[in-house]
């Protein structure tokens, strides 16, 4: 009497798929003559298996089908990144695993356009208020990636706010924190005098701690714009 085994399909393409994966062929070979090794590995009824669960290697078909199966189905529920990382893990095995799962819950279209971020809310814009005399609030930005003139590159941009008056100043590319100051200082003070308040960007200079602390002790505020949102 002959008796027939009923093999699942997904283990037939797993296994099917050694035969592509150099490590796992030689793998195969290792174990087809001792059954377990000491790294971990031994070989079930046909099926790789490493510290209790099935060894998929590099057969990135059945990787697709594993976590189709336990994030996209009503298993998986299209669960977050921890979810369904513990959820294949517990079951299967393959190099890099960890970084597959994430890749594949970051680019999943229906997590992206269903979930929500649990974040709390940034709140709204304020407004800036508006000036009551001509430069003692300013704004200062760069224009950067210009053709080269004379060694420079970058304009500095200083706009009053009140009365929209503007200079605008030529530096060389790289500047530091101090040559911005400096330049301020001999262009713009000797016209204008300090201003009690100056408005930028979050560039690297204007964050920089000689900048904030110079002005600190000047007594004038720095204002930044929200990161994005200028």
């Amino acid at each position: 009497m002959a008796v027939s085994l009923c093999t699942p399909s997904w283990v037939a393409n797993l296994t099917a798929g050694y035969e592509d994966d150099a490590f796992t062929k030689q793998l195969l070979t290792e174990l087809s003559i001792s059954s377990a090794n000491d790294k971990g590995f031994q070989l079930t009824n046909g099926v790789i298996r490493y510290k209790g669960r099935v060894w998929v290697g590099s057969n990135l078909l059945a990787q697709q089908h594993i976590l189709q199966a336990l994030h996209d189905s009503g298993i998986g529920g299209h669960s977050g990144f921890n979810a369904t990382y513990q959820r294949v893990k517990r079951l299967f095995a393959w190099p890099k695993l960890k970084d597959t799962v994430q890749h594949y819950v970051q680019s999943c279209s229906v997590c992206q356009q269903a979930k929500v971020e649990h974040v709390k809310s940034p709140g709204l814009l304020q407004p800036l208020p508006v000036p009551s005399e001509s430069w003692s609030v300013v704004s200062l930005d760069f224009i950067e990636g210009l053709p080269n003139s004379h060694n420079k590159s970058v304009i500095m941009v200083v706009i009053d706010k009140f009365s929209k008056y503007a200079h605008f100043l030529p530096l060389a590319h790289p500047f530091t924190a101090l040559q911005v100051a400096q330049l301020y200082l001999s262009q713009i003070y000797r016209l204008h005098g300090l201003p009690t308040a100056i408005i930028s960007d979050r560039d690297r200079v204007f964050t920089s701690t000689v900048w904030q602390e110079l002005f600190r002790l000047s007594d004038i505020k720095l204002l930044m714009s929200s990161s994005y949102h200028p």
